[in-house]
């Protein structure tokens, strides 16, 4: 027995005028294609399932988005969640087909059926060559102790740092950054050596 979820009407209630019968035609074609479907809502926008998740959607100021969570098993393309798969949705006419839908809810609704999971998303590689700004280099060349230390850390390790320093907004607090370095670097410390254990903190 299907059950819907009131905060799910509340949503499509309170969507811009365009997107509420678009939520709306989701919303049945989903039914449709599994009548056991369970509402409920994730991250503030609603999502379906039938033993696991099965889809989402979600509206914004100028169109919606909708996908499936194992929409590369089912030949779609898009980001983990899905909700890619079908572009930047403004109209009912934006989507596939009816029936076409409804079979997509109906073979995602037999891959949790049987127990199917999703492909894990490969992690890019992180390059384990680490950039360093100009300023950065400037201040390590007047510290040999610092630089030392800095070029026997790891790349991570250096990247913690550089991170750190080059995500400051305000000129004055990379500066200050900076000097905390080039004084921890001396000390032989990473840059989160306060929540390593053996720290004393």
């Amino acid at each position: 027995m299907a059950r819907k979820d009131p905060r799910v009407d509340a949503y499509i209630a309170k969507a811009q005028p365009f997107a509420q019968p678009i939520l709306k035609y989701i919303r049945k074609v989903i039914h449709a294609g599994c009548p056991d479907v369970e509402e409920t809502m994730k991250w503030s926008t609603p999502h379906f399932g039938c033993k696991g998740m099965i889809c989402g959607m979600a509206a914004f100021k100028e169109h919606v988005r909708f996908g499936f969570w194992k929409g590369e098993l089912l030949g779609l393309a898009g980001d983990a969640s899905g909700m890619k798969q079908f572009g930047l949705i403004t109209s009912v006419d934006d989507l596939p087909s009816e029936t076409r839908l409804v079979s997509l809810v109906k073979k995602a609704a037999q891959l949790n059926e049987r127990g199917v999971k999703a492909p894990r998303a490969a992690k890019p590689a992180r390059s384990k060559v680490v950039d360093v700004p100009g300023y950065v280099l400037d201040a390590l060349k007047t510290d040999t102790k610092a630089r030392a230390a800095f070029e026997g850390f790891s790349p991570s390790h250096r990247r913690e740092y550089l991170e750190w320093i080059t995500e400051a907004k305000r000129p004055e607090t990379r500066e200050r950054r900076l000097e905390t370095m080039l004084e921890w670097l001396r000390e032989g410390k990473p840059r989160n050596w306060k929540y390593e254990k053996g720290s004393g903190l």
